[in-house]
């Protein structure tokens, strides 16, 4: 007899599959393999007990503080640890009680839907400005143009290009100046149609650039205020473009200027649920989320956001995480911009683990080849 200890990351269905388990058993038994760990807050302590009893009766359970047994205080906070069948089962069972038990069922059946994505795309960066923190990304004219060729015959799907600075600190520019500087590589993009090899994003929130840009053949709106304006949202709906929602504390010139959350993931998800009810009333009809790492974040709050990246899935928007050689990796491990390759990708690696569909990278090639590796361990 051998005894093997497998990976929690293990693809369970192929797994089963490879055994000779029947389908019913597949499926059974692949939601008892999926593990959820879910931290609930300010629960009704009478809610607390009662979902503390219902999830020991099916092998599941509730961390809880001392003295919720007592109602010592009157709301708790608590971790619930569940498979995806245990959840299943109590989904149903707390919809019959009281204490706010029932709407924190119907939660549990949206959670139970969740799916990773098991594929992630590649957007490359092209920064037509001087001032971008990363030297090696600006470009100009026809040498912007040879880059995403090379970009895309690299791997990426997407090209996001920008005229301004978003850096912490960074210099505002008028509409007009932005518009010039991304004009040239916009115009020259439409006439080598090179929207048939890759997607286009134009990474602004000005409607005067974001019309050109749509206006010539981008598809995608990379706005790092989250849609604040609205004519943002009017210009997005009419030409049926896929709306980046980035979510930022404060603005460049001021984000890094003490930046506190109350709860990072609860006031980052808040964010988001205001801003895509915003973005559906104009008319908007794909979306996807930016934690925003390095917009207004602290390095806790960073590496909560990539840890806990599977929190935003609720939403049922893809994500998008941008963490390209950023200075979080220099505040872990000392490095200048052109030393972060390897901080990048693991920064990256995590995100797609945790639920990334699109990352946003300076360096095309390595994150095509570690991606595919990625999805390769992920098949086993």
């Amino acid at each position: 007899m051998q005894i093997e200890k497998l990976s929690n990351a293990v693809d369970a269905k192929k797994l089963l599959q490879t055994l000779g388990v029947d389908g019913g058993g597949i499926s059974i038994l692949q939601s008892k393999m999926q593990q959820h760990i879910l931290y609930i807050r300010e629960l009704h302590v009478g809610a607390a007990n009662i979902l503390k009893q219902d999830a020991l009766s099916i092998g599941a359970d509730l961390a809880v503080p001392r003295g919720t047994v007592i109602a010592k205080t009157p709301y708790v906070d608590c971790i619930l640890i569940a498979t995806q069948k245990q959840l299943q089962l109590l989904s149903k069972k707390e919809l019959a009680q009281p204490f706010g038990l029932k709407e924190l069922a119907q939660e549990l059946q949206e959670i139970v839907k969740i799916h990773k994505p098991w594929h992630v795309e590649i957007m490359g960066i092209i920064n037509a400005n001087d001032d971008s923190f990363y030297s090696a990304s600006r470009f100009h004219g026809s040498k912007a143009i040879e880059s995403i060729e090379q970009m895309i015959s690299d791997g990426a799907s997407i090209i996001d290009i920008g005229g301004v600075s978003s850096r912490p600190n960074s210099l505002k520019v008028s509409a007009d100046e932005e518009l010039e500087r991304v004009k040239p590589i916009i115009d020259m993009l439409s006439q080598e149609k090179l929207s048939t090899k890759a997607q286009f994003s134009i990474d602004s929130y000005e409607p005067k650039v974001i019309a050109y840009a749509l206006e010539n053949g981008f598809k995608i709106i990379n706005d790092i205020t989250g849609l604040q304006s609205d004519e943002v949202c009017r210009l997005c709906a009419e030409y049926g473009a896929t709306a980046v929602i980035m979510h930022m504390q404060g603005e460049p010139q001021t984000m890094q200027d003490s930046p506190h959350y109350e709860n990072i993931l609860s006031d980052v998800y808040t964010f988001f649920q205001e801003r895509v009810s915003k973005a559906e009333s104009f008319g908007i009809k794909e979306i996807v989320l930016d934690v925003g790492i390095g917009f207004g974040k602290r390095l806790q709050d960073n590496l909560m956001l990539i840890k806990h990246l599977e929190n935003f899935l609720r939403l049922k928007k893809p994500l998008l995480v941008g963490a390209s050689r950023k200075s979080l990796i220099d505040t872990i491990s000392p490095s200048t911009i052109e030393e972060r390759l390897a901080g990048t990708l693991a920064l990256h690696l995590e995100s797609a683990q945790n639920g990334a569909s699109i990352l946003r990278v300076h360096d095309v090639k390595e994150h095509v080849q570690a991606i595919k590796i990625k999805e390769a361990l992920s098949r086993v």
